[in-house]
């Protein structure tokens, strides 16, 4: 069979399948029962298939990826990262669209704790939006900005994504966390001058006189320095342990659930019912991921062994596409993928291919992964099928439609697109930090 045959008939299956409802974990599967069956001699090759799907998630390298998810879900579970919330908005004052900022600086430090973009915007979304629609906050300018920095979680570390995504590329994962940190910041910062020059200029869509209450001093910081500061400690254990060398990835976010237990537990907010509420969740998420990782996994060994992917190379390479134009290309299919597909499984599918062309054109695989992470991140708001819009949809007063929630999104799906064009640009912005700590 030819190889671009190959291609189509395993695509094919995949997507046909997800489009038809089901999960994507057994449209793999489905997917790998055909191509190993048509490409691996038949009843001898799907003999072998269920030892591939064991070997390839007996990885010690996965560890962090359920560790990191148990570290958010303990934080959610007991209620620290309410707190902390509820601590930054005391904090910020006299600023056009004040709780939009605050939304905005609260999800970009809990992603600094969670690596997890459905608990960032589950949180914020359940805390601040109901009360800035109360005060007068237009839908837009409330609900864009809660969805847009939930998605920040996928770049600053500990992401729980880019340990899955630097562990199936079998590059550093050390490399990986460390530059998502500089992309993220720049996002944020995007983000809150986007809402305080809206704002500014349209004051219609945050009120005027919405300030907080007229402490000052211990009574204003006291809750900052109470609530937040401390959770910074899992932030310094997880990151600074990999940053000095003085853990591996895998033991870094063991130490960073024991430090959320710590705090948690000094909180007093710590009860066995919310811990095994933690862990059962916990469960669930990672359960569903390594499966997906057992059959995608599996899928890129028939797709080499079948022609498919070397084919393609192949034909990329008598393109002679430059290094940008190739970048430009993979992204352009992330983007596409998004509008129907979940982050995990676009990761799984096209990462196959795109680490050899990376390879056959000398592109910094750290810079390719960190800009896959920001299309994923985009894909998390791109209509009509984008995650975190139905997380939203699902914490927002039931008179909010969903083409609200999609107009909310648009213009921060136009600021990521430009962070992403500025990265593709400037690839030092991503490779320049992991450089410094080797």
């Amino acid at each position: 069979m030819e190889w671009y045959w190959a291609l189509t008939l395993m695509l094919g299956v995949v997507i046909g399948l997800m489009f038809l409802g089901l999960p994507v974990v057994f449209a793999f599967f489905a997917a790998n029962i055909v191509g190993t069956f048509i490409f691996l001699r038949g009843e001898i090759g799907l003999s072998v298939m269920p030892m591939e799907y064991v070997f390839s998630i007996a990885k010690f390298s996965l560890v962090p990826v359920a560790l990191f998810i148990l570290m958010g879900e303990i934080l959610f579970q007991t209620g620290v990262a309410f707190r902390a919330i509820k601590a930054i908005d005391s904090m910020i004052a006299r600023l056009p669209g004040r709780l939009t900022v605050v939304s905005i600086a609260g999800g970009t430090a809990f992603s600094s704790l969670s690596g997890s973009t459905i608990a960032n915007t589950a949180i914020l979304g359940s805390v601040l939006l109901p009360d800035m629609l109360k005060r007068g906050y237009q839908p837009k300018i409330a609900m864009g900005p809660i969805m847009a920095v939930g998605g920040i979680a996928m770049l600053i570390p500990p992401s729980a994504l880019a340990v899955l995504l630097a562990s199936l590329a079998e590059r550093s994962i050390k490399d990986l966390l460390i530059a998502g940190i500089l992309p993220g910041v720049l996002m944020a910062i995007l983000f809150v001058v986007y809402v305080m020059a809206r704002c500014r200029m349209n004051p219609s869509l945050a009120p005027v006189e919405d300030e907080p209450d007229t402490a000052r001093g211990w009574a204003r910081w006291g809750p900052f320095v109470r609530d937040v500061l401390p959770l910074f400690t899992i932030f310094v254990v997880v990151v600074g342990s990999i940053f000095f060398r003085i853990a591996a990835p895998e033991e870094a976010a063991a130490l960073g659930c024991v430090a959320a237990l710590a705090v948690c537990a000094c909180y007093g907010e710590l009860t066995m019912a919310r811990l095994m509420k933690a862990l059962t969740e916990t469960a669930k998420i990672n359960v569903m991921i390594l499966f997906i990782i057992a059959g995608s996994l599996t899928f890129s060994q028939v797709l080499q062994i079948s022609g498919a992917t070397s084919g393609l190379l192949d034909l990329v390479g008598g393109l002679q596409l430059t290094p940008v134009t190739a970048m430009a290309m993979m992204m352009l299919i992330l983007l596409f993928l998004g509008a129907f597909m979940d982050q995990v499984s676009m990761a799984l599918l096209t990462l196959p291919f795109f680490l050899p062309i990376a390879d056959s054109l000398a592109l910094n695989p750290i810079w390719l992964m960190v800009m896959m992470l920001i299309a994923m991140e985009i894909s998390l708001l791109t209509p009509p099928f984008g995650l975190l819009l139905y997380i939203m949809k699902g914490v927002a007063p039931p008179e909010i439609r969903l083409t609200q929630i999609y107009a909310a999104a648009l213009p921060f799906i136009v600021l990521e697109l430009l962070v992403l064009i500025f990265l593709m640009i400037f690839p030092d912005i991503a490779v320049w930090l992991p450089s410094q700590f080797r």
